[in-house]
């Protein structure tokens, strides 16, 4: 069964080595950035959104658990804003540990998360997913979330 609770202290720096580097890569692909300057900007944005790490106010981060009989076990993370005025969440984040993929825990949890949400009055989950991010968009599509629309971008290359 598929738990949550909030992230500690302690968890946090796990959390930023895996986030920072798995968005710098995304950046890099997305955007065409070098690694540097796209690990940089990873830092920087994390730096921004998060500037009080887990206590920054207006930020979920959330230690998805699998409760076994045997034990209960730490399986990947959630990071989301929520917007009180229109009933909604952001995902801004969502990972299960590569140990843990493909074992049903990534649909597990966001039904999970949609039972939470749904009982503390929200009506709404939205996120961002990569383009080329198949089993991410994969794991959304079959619990029901649909295309909104479509994020594009040109790099403008100099003429000099």
């Amino acid at each position: 069964m598929i738990s949550f609770r909030p992230m500690c202290d302690s968890e946090y720096p796990a959390y930023l080595d895996y986030f920072i580097t798995d968005y710098a890569t995304e950046i890099s692909a997305n955007y065409g950035l070098s690694g540097p300057q796209a690990l940089a900007q990873a830092k920087q944005e994390i730096a921004d959104d998060l500037p009080h790490g887990i206590n920054t106010p207006g930020e979920v981060l959330l230690c998805i658990l699998n409760q076994t009989p045997e034990a209960k076990s730490v399986v990947g993370y959630f990071w989301y804003r929520p917007d009180l005025a229109s009933r909604s969440v952001f995902i801004k984040d969502f990972y299960i540990f590569a140990a843990h993929q493909r074992k049903g825990f990534g649909k597990q949890a966001l039904y999970a998360l949609e039972t939470e949400l749904a009982q503390t009055g929200f009506e709404q989950i939205k996120l961002r997913v990569a383009e080329d991010n198949k089993r991410a968009k994969h794991v959304y599509e079959v619990t029901g979330f649909r295309v909104t629309g479509v994020n594009m971008s040109k790099t403008i290359k100099s003429k000099c």
